[in-house]
């Protein structure tokens, strides 16, 4: 079996102005093709080249955006679905032109159910809108990629973040979704019952398609308590082995911890300027403890003798929220505060997840290779469920720079996928590593490809990410 030639495809002009047309016709000032506006909704986040759609509609509801594409789905013309644009793998570019459909005003909390530990969200609801939504109810939604990504997208990437490591990605945490598929027919994916065995899982599905199957408009997330105690943590090492060490003895020693972070010296230093902090300039540790005050007493004193170990030091603890919000907020800026190491550069920040038992060897080969190639290029990682982050900082206007980087990722990708890893733990497939895909999958990739074409077989869904076209 192989994936369909139907995967590629060629731009209508007509057709795309007929549609154009229309939704000027329709939406009004909603609707827009003004270069600025198109700019935005194409890929800016890196390096990658930016590749506006033709135009951009503003949704302000699931009927919206189910007559935006029913009317292109009668076109033959993409729709690719934009949150807050702060995917890095060009998940928002348009390379065949098309539609961008904009949830961002699309931001109601539809409901909370206290009781049953869920709320519903519009698409458009960012992460940080919702937990201050629900700071008064005891309740909060953990997941935390960094950006204040929408909650549609953070869900059609399979976001995840510094949180994951205990409370999971949002495959683990969302409930049910509200989406319009390629035909503009709107489905609801499942109940809000705590578990079914009720048909396939739609859910799940959708979950991490990056909108190649349908465009997330509503979702039902699970909420999670607040803890009654919380205490945050900082420590350095001599190396990155070491540190990589300390977090695999302390998952496998069963730690509940609630965050681990790992900060290359490299990153440290730009985070002690960005932020104004006086970190030692060693590879560390941030970590969190989330629970009753005796257990989280107990976490920090288990966790200590690991860090201690494995030769680790400089152990300092905030319990106070001030401080802990300190250290957390400059590891949030940290892709920001990367590029004052090489001011003009550009970003093109890439990751990959491995099983935690490999994840010191591969940091370690990584480093080697930044290195070796000379590249200015700090590491960060979610380093508790084996993830990890390279920024590459490149000169925008050097092709020589651009094909070296190339070269590094296509490495570092290799090297994760011989490990029993992925080659993208959280940032997604979009365009960026579509190369990788037959090698992590084989011919599970087929079967992806036939699911693809059985719910979008006019391949109007955001065409030209995830499936590579192949033989």
């Amino acid at each position: 079996m192989a994936i369909q030639p139907h995967f590629t495809r060629t731009k209508d002009d007509a057709a795309v102005k007929l549609v154009c047309d229309a939704l000027a016709a329709r939406f009004g000032d909603r609707f827009t093709t003004g270069q600025a506006l198109r700019e935005q909704h194409g890929h800016t986040t890196t390096s990658m080249k930016n590749q506006i759609p033709d135009g951009v509609v503003f949704a302000e509801s699931s009927e919206d955006v189910s007559e935006v594409v029913t009317l292109c789905h009668s076109h033959d013309v993409p729709v690719i679905p934009f949150g807050t644009g702060s995917s890095l793998e060009g998940h928002l570019n348009a390379p065949f032109g098309g539609i961008s459909v904009d949830l961002s005003r699309m931001n109601a909390i539809v409901d909370v159910q206290a009781e049953d530990l869920t709320c519903t969200v519009q698409a458009g609801v960012t992460r940080e809108m919702l937990n201050s939504y629900l700071r008064d109810t005891g309740l909060f939604f953990p997941i935390d990629p960094g950006a204040d990504a929408s909650i549609g997208g953070m869900a059609a990437t399979r976001a995840s973040g510094t949180n994951a490591v205990r409370y999971g990605t949002m495959k683990d945490n969302v409930v049910s979704l509200k989406a319009v598929m390629p035909d503009g027919q709107i489905i609801q994916t499942a109940s809000r019952a705590k578990k079914s065995s009720a048909g396939y899982d739609l859910t799940r599905l959708l979950v991490g398609s990056e909108g190649t199957l349908g465009i997330i408009t509503e979702v039902t997330l699970k909420l999670s308590g607040i803890p009654q105690s919380v205490t945050g943590g900082i420590c350095n090492f001599p190396d990155l082995e070491s540190a990589c060490n300390a977090v695999i003895l302390t998952i496998q020693c069963g730690i509940p911890v609630a965050r681990i972070e790992m900060l290359d010296e490299l990153q440290v230093k730009a985070c002690n300027g960005y932020s104004k902090l006086d970190l030692a300039e060693r590879p560390t540790l941030l970590v969190e403890f989330h629970g009753t005050e005796g257990s989280v007493a107990e976490q920090v004193e288990l966790f200590s003798d690991i860090v201690t170990e494995c030769g680790g030091s400089d152990f300092r603890w905030a319990s106070k929220a001030e401080e802990r919000s300190k250290l957390w907020a400059a590891r949030h800026n940290a892709y920001w505060a990367a590029h004052e190491l090489r001011p003009g550069a550009k970003g093109l920040s890439t990751d990959a997840c491995v099983p935690i038992s490999r994840l010191a060897e591969c940091v370690a080969e990584t480093q080697k290779d930044v290195a070796e190639t000379g590249f200015i290029a700090p590491i960060v990682g979610h380093v508790g469920d084996g993830n990890f982050h390279v920024l590459l900082l490149l000169d925008p206007d050097s092709a020589e720079e651009q094909a070296k980087a190339e070269t590094f990722l296509g490495r570092l990708a290799h090297r994760a996928i011989a490990m029993g890893g992925t080659c993208t733990g959280e940032h997604g497939i979009g365009q960026g590593k579509m190369k990788y895909m037959v090698e992590e999958y084989g011919p599970a990739l087929t079967y992806m490809a036939a699911i693809k074409q059985a719910i979008d077989p006019k391949n109007i869904m955001n065409p030209g990410k995830i499936l590579p076209s192949v033989d």
